[in-house]
Order: structure tokens, then C-alpha cells, then sequence
């Protein structure tokens, strides 16, 4: 595998599953409700997923890209815990910020920033600049770890547009800012139907579903 060298010192026991719930199960790394409520949405009601809980450990994100970062989460979720594994990270692209804030996304505005800290600095750094310069992507990298198997990779882009006031109070992160190049709403505005089908989240996701269903 690639990227074993980091060591990482959390630590739960192993969940303990039958061969049948095994195959029904996996385990996401992350601790995000609002990435964890997209996730459900999106997988549905056949499939039993485990997460982290408040009081375990964070996996430090020191990867200098998306698929770096889900795989360090993904390989610590098979790790403490032995059952198939995913992990996404997601960045936002600006062209006029030649490609900023990438992977730093989260921490756009800092270390602890909120959703509305990043939405806020987004903002101002693209203060004057013109709505055809305003270009945009999310990409969305999942990362699946299991028992006897290489890391695979799953990819979703959405591209679409930055625009200059928020609008919308459904999703979350710099969604009230980001117009989707196929609606002329803010996927704050859409429902959660609306957003899941076009999501880059969602198109990563489908693509490891369709190979998920496939080993099952």
C-alpha cells in the first residue's frame, strides 16, 4: 500500500461482524455530520455503517493532496477496526485563486475555521472579479481500504461558479456560494435529493457503490 509510514496512535477495538453483516458493513472515517448525513442519504438503508465517535482521535489530514488525505483516513478506519473502509476529502478549485483553496478547503480561513469563516474569506478574496472569471470545482476523492486489497480510488467533479452574495440554508461548507453549472441555484438551495444527484460527493460515491455491489 501506499503511504504506510505514518503512525498514527489512536486505537479501538476491532468491530466484530459475521461473515453476512460483513458484507453489508462499512466503516467511514470521518466524525463530519453534515458529510456523514450525505453519506446515508446516498447509500441508503441496505447498508450498515460505522463511524468514529466524538471521543476518538482525529486522523491528522498531512497529505499534500485529496487522495493523499482519504487514504491516511481510510487505511486508520481498516486499521482500527478490520472492516472495509472508506474516507473522502474534498476540495473546492477557484480558478482565479489558481486552483486555491484545494485541499486546504476546510481550513481555508484557518485552523478552526467555521463554514461561514471560509465562505467569508472566499468572498473577499474574489471581491471585484468578474462572474465569467469566477470558474470553479469540487472534487471529491473516496478512498476504499480492505483485508487482501490495494487502496482503490473513486473520483467525482461538480463544476460550476462562484457567485458574490450566499444564497441558501440546506448543505453546508461553501455551498450557499456555489452555483452548479447545470442550475442556476446554489446547492444551498437545492433539496437534498436535488444536490445528491449531482454532487461531486455523489458521483464518488455511486462509483464506489457500483463496485461495492460487485463484491458483495
Amino acid at each position: 500500500m501506499e503511504w504506510t509510514g505514518y503512525v498514527l496512535s489512536a486505537h479501538i477495538e476491532p468491530i466484530v461482524l459475521n461473515e453476512a453483516k460483513r458484507m453489508t458493513s462499512l466503516y467511514i472515517s470521518t466524525k463530519n455530520k453534515d458529510k456523514l448525513r450525505e453519506l446515508r442519504e446516498l447509500l441508503g438503508d441496505e447498508v450498515e455503517i460505522h463511524h468514529p465517535g466524538d471521543q476518538d482521535e482525529d486522523v491528522e489530514e498531512i497529505g499534500s493532496t485529496l487522495w493523499e488525505n482519504a487514504l491516511l483516513k481510510a487505511e486508520e478506519g481498516f486499521r482500527r477496526t478490520g472492516m472495509l473502509s472508506i474516507a473522502d476529502d474534498t476540495g473546492l478549485e477557484v480558478d482565479a485563486l489558481n486552483g486555491e483553496p484545494g485541499v486546504y478547503s476546510s481550513r481555508y480561513a484557518g485552523a478552526d475555521a467555521t463554514y461561514q469563516d471560509n465562505v467569508d474569506k472566499m468572498l473577499r478574496e474574489l471581491n471585484g472579479v468578474e462572474a465569467a472569471s469566477r470558474k470553479a470545482r469540487f472534487s471529491s476523492v473516496i478512498c476504499c481500504v480492505r483485508e487482501g486489497d490495494e487502496p482503490r480510488r473513486f473520483d467525482g467533479v461538480l463544476e460550476g461558479t462562484i457567485i458574490e452574495q450566499a444564497r441558501g440554508y440546506n448543505g453546508f461548507g461553501y455551498d450557499p456560494i456555489f452555483v452548479p453549472e447545470s442550475d442556476t441555484r446554489t446547492l444551498a438551495e437545492l433539496s437534498a435529493e436535488e444536490k445528491n444527484r449531482i454532487s461531486h460527493r455523489g458521483r464518488a460515491l455511486r462509483a464506489f457503490a457500483q463496485w461495492w455491489r460487485t463484491q458483495v
